[in-house]
């Protein structure tokens, strides 16, 4: 058996004793994680100061995600407190009835089994991950990018070792600790002891796991990301909603990518927001109709509608109504965040009945569609698949179910 063979075993045996483990051993464990990653505060740096040093021909954004200062230590930290004190998911009620058989029946919620988490960059999806998968009562196997494996490892061991003095299994959370890429790829033939696996990183790598394996995968590719003004929005609300959808951290899956503007909206409402992008040095790449009317706007081409940037340019496109946008966002939306802006709860009614995004917003910006937003505390990921978890992945998500039914000598007539 190699080394990942047994560290795939290891969590199919760990995942079995974790279906029996307390909620209040899991809160335990996640409150004493937070505290060995105090105590360990100092080696986390200096090991993290380590990897930058190797990632200096990088690029700059690279750098800025594998870095980890107080701001990402602390989020660290507190995302393990929050994960804590979230309401347990592992066994739950989803729901109960009485048959007239006389059988009691009950679907309960409990743990997928055994998730394996690929990763490039981030460490703080090693705490994340280690957060979801123990109050969610999941074996974890993380395998993070080699750039940031001094890092890991040092997060790991130190979540490791709180996890088993709260009494959970030794082998609850691994680190597969090699930069070799052979690793993943063996990884990706474990289907024998993984149930699912999360990639969290570019499209390139997250196609490459899909394509790679038979396990299933929880993924999503791009967050091509719409807002729709509709002819009735409020100019100042629409302005500031725009802004802060595109420009308040365009370097993320959540942020705008393409703005459709109904062709009814008063010009000084559109002008407003022209001008507003234009004061926050955004490009805009805008429709014929749009560069007729501003024609300081670069005409788009049809690749600008499948884009995503994931910087300072941005996509503008006028439609004739409510149901042109949602055409839009069929053709070319990538299923993750999609919004309204309008003063109509009819209107709303309508767009959010009829996109199929994972997250549709009404009059709110496109960088709130995430887990802390939505009150979910530690997340691993976005999933912009329809099956299964859908928007942010939470420890609930990271639940399937089962059917307990209880008779008495109870027959079948």
């Amino acid at each position: 058996m190699t080394f990942i063979e047994e560290t795939a075993f290891r969590a199919r045996q760990t995942s079995y004793k974790l279906r029996t483990i307390s909620p209040a051993q899991r809160t335990d464990a996640l409150n004493l994680m937070a505290q060995k990653l105090i105590e360990c505060k100092n080696a986390v740096f200096q090991a993290n100061a380590a990897d930058l040093r190797d990632a200096v021909n990088l690029s700059p954004a690279f750098q800025k995600r594998l870095k980890v200062d107080e701001k990402v230590f602390n989020y660290m930290v507190n995302r393990l407190r929050e994960a804590a004190k979230m309401p347990d998911p592992v066994g739950m009620i989803i729901e109960q009835k009485s048959m007239p058989s006389g059988l009691e029946v009950k679907r309960v919620a409990v743990p997928i089994g055994v998730i394996a988490m690929i990763y490039e960059a981030r460490p703080n999806v090693t705490t994340d991950a280690a957060a979801v998968a123990v109050k969610s009562g999941n074996a974890v196997i993380l395998k993070g990018g080699s750039e940031s494996l001094r890092t890991n490892i040092v997060l790991a061991d130190a979540m490791l070792a709180a996890a088993v003095e709260a009494g959970l299994p030794e082998d609850t959370v691994q680190l597969i600790p090699t930069s070799d890429r052979a690793a993943v790829a063996e990884l990706l033939q474990q289907d024998k002891y993984i149930d699912l696996i999360i990639p969290r990183g570019g499209k390139s790598l997250i196609k490459a796991i899909a394509d790679g394996t038979r396990i299933p995968v929880l993924k999503h590719y791009d967050g091509i990301c719409h807002l729709y003004v509709a002819a009735d929005a409020d100019s100042d609300m629409a302005m500031k909603l725009v802004i802060n959808s595109k420009c308040q951290n365009n370097a993320v899956c959540n942020a705008l990518e393409t703005l459709l503007i109904d062709a009814a909206l008063p010009d000084d409402a559109m002008q407003k927001i022209i001008n507003s992008l234009k004061e926050n040095s955004v490009e805009i790449r805008g429709c014929e109709r749009l560069c007729a009317r501003f024609p300081e706007c670069i005409p788009a081409v049809d690749e600008d509608w499948d884009t995503e940037y994931l910087g300072n340019i941005l996509s503008i496109r006028i439609v004739d109504d409510v149901y042109e946008a949602m055409r839009h966002i069929a053709e070319h939306g990538s299923g993750h965040t999609d919004g309204i802006i309008t003063s109509s709860e009819e209107l709303a009614e309508i767009f959010t009945a009829g996109v199929d995004s994972a997250s549709v917003l009404v009059n709110a910006s496109t960088r709130l569609s995430g887990g802390g937003d939505y009150g979910m505390g530690a997340v691993v990921g976005i999933s912009t698949d329809r099956l299964h978890a859908r928007g942010p992945v939470g420890p609930a998500e990271l639940c399937t179910y089962k059917w307990v039914a209880v008779g008495n000598g109870t027959l079948r007539k």
